[in-house]
């Protein structure tokens, strides 16, 4: 990313970048200016929250049916069960972070694997040290070395803390693509890359209302081509790192058109 102080404003000059930018902001303006939004906000926050959950779970690999996350009250009997209360916890723990979120990002980042894990134990809210394993079964990128982590990490904190101008995909992509990359946990990576990118998203005023649920359009997305656009940020090359941002984009729109839809249901007296 050469000397920039802003080194995310410059992945955002990439080709095809500020395109993705803008085509998120149109989708996402129009669910806000959707008529049903001015009178029933809450719902269409909820509504996303639930979608979002579903759409982490299923790439964590728990691919449940909205309704079956919506009527199910135990999620304590298997590792998909486990998944998707894993995501329910989170959606419902992000919105009470988002004030810590940039002046302590890594404290944020502790606490939401807290959440996730659901247990308390020694290797939970840290990042893994040398020779601890991971449990990470979508990502099979070469894993980081605790002491690359741990730098990276740092890294990535002070760029939270410092701000850009970078625009908000940008940054959420960064977030969501290092922590993947990364691996800083010993479990439930995948759900809290998401949630940081969703903190992200929220706090940056994109989506402050958080009805725009990317998790659900990176589930239509797919596993294979979510861990493809990965591929591309680890990569690191200018080509890698902006189809991994217009993915993200992508991801981004879908959940737009999801929270529309639901709208649109609301309007119609179907929901």
């Amino acid at each position: 990313m050469g000397t920039s102080a802003d080194p995310l404003a410059v992945l955002g000059s990439l080709p095809g970048v500020a395109e993705s930018v803008e085509s998120v902001r149109k989708s996402v303006d129009r669910v806000y200016g959707h008529r049903v939004m001015r009178r029933r906000s809450n719902e269409i926050t909820s509504e996303a929250a639930l979608r979002g959950a579903r759409g982490s779970a299923a790439l964590s690999g728990a691919d449940w049916a909205l309704e079956e996350v919506r009527r199910r009250t135990d999620f304590s009997g298997d590792d998909e069960s486990r998944a998707v209360g894993a995501a329910l916890r989170l959606t419902a723990e992000a919105g009470q972070l988002l004030s810590i979120w940039r002046q302590s990002p890594l404290r944020v980042l502790a606490r939401l694997h807290l959440v996730a894990a659901g247990v308390q134990d020694d290797t939970v809210g840290r990042p893994r040290l040398a020779g601890e394993p991971v449990d990470e079964p979508v990502v099979e990128l070469p894993l980081p070395s605790a002491d690359e982590v741990a730098g990276r990490l740092e890294g990535l904190s002070q760029l939270i803390i410092s701000g850009s101008a970078a625009p908000a995909l940008v940054t959420a992509s960064v977030v969501h693509g290092e922590l993947l990359a990364l691996r800083p946990f010993g479990s439930h990576n995948g759900l809290v890359a998401r949630a940081a990118a969703r903190l992200v998203l929220v706090g940056s005023g994109l989506d402050p209302k958080s009805i725009c649920p990317a998790e659900a359009g990176h589930a239509e997305l797919g596993r294979a081509a979510y861990v493809a656009a990965l591929d591309g940020y680890a990569a690191g090359t200018p080509e890698g790192m902006a189809a991994w941002i217009a993915h993200c984009g992508k991801a981004v729109e879908l959940g737009a058109r999801e929270s529309t839809a639901v709208c649109e249901a609301l309007q119609r007296g179907a929901a």
